[in-house]
């Protein structure tokens, strides 16, 4: 069986030269990154529609390959729309609910808390300013996700440094496959 096609989504700002998002999309053009209009005071409903027209077009089943916003995204989505998604790989997420959060970002809380319709695995940092241990272990709960907790990497963004990140790629795999 062949692998399925990844989307990737960023966060808010997009993700810049040194994500680990644009190292993969880089160096696997089969990776497509989805694209928003707005990427510093994004509103839900654009992003969601966005999301939606793209799975709609894809006809096959996808892994979504999400960071920070981008799982917010995800969860928002899965409310209201549904499509060819095999599973999530959402890394970092952001608690949109908390007083944490990055300013700009409309119409993504409250965070949807309930059950993803495909395999999911939350990947998340013990020392990340937008989403603390705790409030990991419940989202990776309420979604249904697998969780793995990487120790120090900040937000696992730009600033990790993270290259490749080949642990990420270890945790795409299966999902491209349809590796439980």
């Amino acid at each position: 069986m062949p692998a399925h096609r990844v989307l990737l989504l960023p966060g808010l700002g997009n993700s810049g030269p040194n994500h680990w998002q644009t190292h993969w999309e880089r160096a696997m053009p089969d990776l497509v990154r989805i694209c928003q209009d707005e990427w510093i005071q994004p509103d839900a409903s654009d992003w969601v529609e966005r999301l939606d027209a793209a799975l709609r077009s894809s006809g096959e089943p996808v892994v979504l390959a999400a960071h920070s916003l981008g799982c917010a995204l995800v969860a928002r989505w899965a409310l209201t729309c549904s499509g060819p998604v095999a599973a999530a790989l959402l890394v970092a997420p952001v608690d949109v609910d908390a007083p944490s959060r990055p300013p700009g970002p409309r119409g993504f809380a409250p965070l949807p808390l309930m059950r993803l319709p495909f395999r999911s695995i939350l990947v998340a940092s013990d020392n990340d300013q937008y989403l603390t241990v705790p409030r990991g272990r419940q989202l990776a709960g309420a979604w249904g996700s697998d969780y793995v907790l990487l120790g120090s990497r900040g937000h696992i963004g730009d600033a990790a440094d993270l290259g490749m990140w080949d642990e990420g790629l270890a945790l795409l795999a299966p999902l491209r496959l349809g590796i439980d």
